[in-house]
């Protein structure tokens, strides 16, 4: 009997041991649980940790700052859910080309970052209600000339791989804007993309409207979005395709934060009150 209890101990440490590896292979910040709440198990894991798929690039929605500390408005709330579910709260950044793939191998248990519910995106994930209303625009140069549209003609312009905006680029409703680029050039992220802008290497940038004002705010003007907006769209949260509990679970909370005013705080905190649809 003593023999099958050592064994028993030895495979259950074995476990935990496994698990304390995987829900560390990426930088965290962790909620405390209660001991009273309803711990209700995101789908991925069997740990109670919550992990969110995140870009690091990608203020205000979710960032390093200069402290090393991931940060942003989607950071804070995807935190305050967990902490509402007694869950333990990881922040695992992702390359976005990568997405899909993190989020079907369990690495992460959903996409939670300024996440565009594109209309090629809506049937290939379990998706919250949207939560934030997004458009995406060009930012240029303040002494550029380039005023409309049509003055990108010849110029060049760069966008995120993988973005909503270099989707909206590449499709048919946009084939003669972007034809009329003298070239589009693909990065990896949008700091790259504003570096290029200021050294003078592209003339515009397409991106999400709230990250252009956050990148125009950090850099202290001497940039302009035009008034033309490429494509409108939202924001949501996006689960692996089937798995509704979580989504159910997560999107009641929110529901919850919204009805509190916990929402709308956050929102101001980050200065997106005029974009955000829930809380209002």
């Amino acid at each position: 009997m003593k023999k099958k209890i050592m064994m028993l101990m030895v495979t259950v440490l074995a476990a935990a041991f496994v698990t304390g590896c995987t829900g560390t292979a990426g930088a965290s910040a962790t909620t405390e649980k209660s001991e009273n709440s309803d711990t209700s198990l995101p789908d991925t894991a069997n740990d109670n940790t919550f992990t969110v798929g995140f870009d690091a690039n990608f203020p205000p929605y979710g960032y390093m700052d200069e402290n090393g500390e991931f940060v942003g408005f989607d950071l804070d709330l995807a935190a305050e859910v967990a902490s509402r579910n007694g869950w333990d709260i990881i922040f695992q950044p992702i390359d976005w080309d990568s997405k899909d793939m993190e989020l079907s191998s369990g690495t992460i248990d959903c996409i939670w970052n300024g996440f565009t519910m594109s209309e090629d995106r809506l049937d290939k994930y379990e998706w919250s209600d949207p939560y934030v209303d997004n458009s995406q625009v060009f930012v240029v140069a303040s002494e550029s000339g380039i005023k409309t549209q049509a003055d990108l003609s010849g110029k060049i312009v760069a966008v995120q791989t993988d973005s909503s905006a270099q989707e909206a680029l590449y499709s048919d409703d946009s084939k003669s804007l972007t034809d009329s680029f003298k070239e589009l050039l693909v990065v990896p992220d949008y700091n790259t993309a504003f570096l290029n802008l200021e050294a003078g290497a592209v003339d515009a940038v397409a991106m999400d409207i709230g990250v252009a004002n956050y990148q125009i705010a950090e850099r202290n003007g001497g940039y302009e979005i035009l008034e033309e907006v490429l494509v409108s769209e939202k924001y949501g949260v996006g689960f692996l395709k089937g798995n509704t509990e979580l989504r159910d679970t997560v999107q009641k909370t929110l529901d919850e934060m919204a009805s509190d005013g916990k929402f709308m705080e956050i929102a101001d905190k980050w200065e997106l009150s005029d974009a955000v649809i829930l809380g209002k």
